[in-house]
């Protein structure tokens, strides 16, 4: 990868980060760390504790910590897995998906006016992630 590629990289996953977390902070009880938790099981639920945790990077403990207060909440709903007693199912409620998009909804025009103010080629970053995504899409 060249060097101007991967500068533009990182400023656009620093701009990202950091609108996320204003967003988190203005939310008013969700911290960044729960609203990874919501975005990933948005994409891969139902899903065991353990593979929910591989997802994240963390520990398994970790993962069980995380979810309490969530659970508390209504934003995520624990279940055993009936295919393994041990096991446990997390999926997300309508109340965390709702929290996840009402919080995230406008990250997409917040990004893009961060990146056109910070002299980003924006539309250039659009067109090359949009031809990538279809160059890495699964052939039959």
């Amino acid at each position: 990868m060249d060097d101007g590629l991967a500068d533009l990289l990182h400023r656009v996953v620093y701009l990202l980060g950091e609108a996320t977390r204003r967003r988190v902070d203005n939310a008013g009880g969700l911290s960044y760390s729960q609203m990874r938790l919501l975005g990933t099981l948005e994409e891969i639920q139902p899903v065991t504790q353990h593979q929910l945790a591989q997802a994240l990077s963390v520990s398994d403990p970790a993962i069980s910590r995380a979810l309490r207060p969530l659970e508390e909440a209504g934003l995520v709903q624990v279940d055993p897995d009936p295919a393994h007693g041990r096991r446990r199912l997390v999926s997300t409620t309508e109340a965390g998906r709702n929290a996840f998009h009402t919080t995230g909804k406008p990250l997409y025009d917040e990004l893009r006016n961060a990146l056109l103010a910070a002299d980003f080629p924006y539309e250039r970053y659009l067109h090359d992630t949009t031809v990538l995504a279809k160059l890495l899409e699964p052939r039959e």
